[in-house]
């Protein structure tokens, strides 16, 4: 803090002349150290992703996708309570997979905003002068980014979740269903999010992180796709189909969670995963967790030198 005391001096023959006397003292307020400023950096990239405290522009495409994401949920809730149906039209489960081209381009249009700008505008070496350290900027940007996308896909399964009960379904099954979607969900927010961040970490324009994020989620959903339907129609057995779902992000949240979720596989035959192949899934998926955010420490130690 500085005290700033004005002195004007007479006019002279040069104009007007104002001398400033500032004086220095110390700061003698709190300290809130590397816990708050982990928390600030959260909390403001938690709001950057739906474009709170941006402009009306960088707002409309996280709402937009969010509501899309809302729609047919609520479309859902509504024709079930209409037809007094026994069942919801699709799993907790499913829903993600359903809904997985909303999910990818919000993770692509969010993960630069997140991370791309501080590389462009080169204001990362300024965070790490302050009491935060690499391991923090990773945490804070990591957690928000995931915090984010969990948000975008857990909404829908609590307006299904709701119209359930509404509709006057079973409260057990229904309230189990919610309960393994939101697992569901919240391990595709952690291995999205990780993704996302560590392609849009290696550029630092924007438009370059957008496509490769979604080049990344997409194309290698499709390709895998066709192999797996290509090994199922050749009669090469479930387990090839299986071993093959392990290159694709969604196909491993889809193995995962028919494998111990309870889920309905999406794989060609509707043959998922058996338990142990389940095993492996899961040490995959969180392996590929852990290797995205020891990437990013690694990226951001360099790019913080």
């Amino acid at each position: 803090m500085a005290a700033e005391h004005s002195v004007q001096t007479p006019a002279t023959a040069s104009g007007d002349t104002r001398i400033h006397n500032i004086g220095y003292r110390s700061y003698d307020g709190p300290r809130l150290g590397r816990s708050y400023a982990r928390l600030s950096l959260y909390s403001q990239s938690l709001r950057g992703s739906y474009g709170l405290g941006r402009s009306v522009k960088s707002k409309v495409l996280p709402m937009l996708l969010f509501v899309v994401m809302c729609v047919p949920a609520a479309i859902m809730v509504a024709v079930a309570v209409a037809t007094k149906a026994n069942d919801l039209p699709v799993e907790y489960t499913r829903y993600a997979v359903i809904m997985q081209a909303v999910i990818s381009l919000y993770v692509a249009s969010q993960a630069p905003q997140s991370v791309s700008r501080d590389l462009r505008f080169k204001t990362v070496p300024l965070y790490f002068s302050r009491p935060i350290e690499t391991a923090d900027y990773v945490r804070a940007k990591y957690a928000a980014l995931a915090s984010a996308l969990f948000i975008l896909t857990a909404a829908p399964l609590l307006v299904l979740y709701i119209g359930a009960l509404l509709a006057k379904l079973d409260f057990a099954d229904q309230t189990k269903g919610f309960a393994q979607g939101l697992v569901s969900v919240a391990l595709l927010s952690l291995l999205f999010a990780g993704i996302g961040l560590v392609i849009a970490s290696v550029t630092p324009r924007r438009g370059f992180g957008i496509a490769a994020v979604i080049a990344v989620l997409t194309i290698s959903y499709g390709a895998v796709s066709t192999l797996q339907a290509i090994a199922d129609y050749q009669g090469s057995g479930s387990a090839t189909v299986a071993w093959i779902g392990l290159f694709s992000p969604i196909t491993v949240l889809d193995g995962v969670q028919s494998a111990f979720l309870g889920a309905t596989s999406t794989f060609p035959g509707g043959t998922g995963p058996g338990t142990a192949e389940g095993v492996v899934y899961v040490v995959f998926a969180l392996g590929l967790i852990a290797a995205c955010y020891g990437l990013l420490v690694r990226r951001y130690k360099k790019v913080g030198m």
